[in-house]
């Protein structure tokens, strides 16, 4: 099922962003993916798909709006650290 989020917003904010509509839609839709993947809320393949990038492309662009690519808590890092070592 598919389901589509509207927001309206006016030409006074593509002309504040210096971004054409359709550039402005794709930064929007990336850094609504970024956020929630941010957040914990979508992982790294659903948060690219919702933007419409492959994951990787995803990632490599986190870094430009400040999101770091690992999304671990310190407490999973800590497990992830133990299952490296102990297989």
């Amino acid at each position: 099922m598919t389901h589509t989020l509207a927001i309206n917003y006016g030409d006074d904010v593509l002309f504040s962003s210096g971004m054409t509509r359709d550039a402005f839609d794709r930064e929007a839709r990336f850094l609504l993916a970024a956020k929630l993947y941010e957040l914990g809320r979508l992982a790294s393949g659903p948060a690219a798909e919702l933007c419409g990038k492959e994951r990787v492309e995803f990632l490599l662009d986190l870094p430009k709006v400040g999101v770091s690519v690992s999304n671990l808590r310190p407490e999973d890092v800590v497990d992830e650290l133990d299952f490296i070592k102990n297989g």
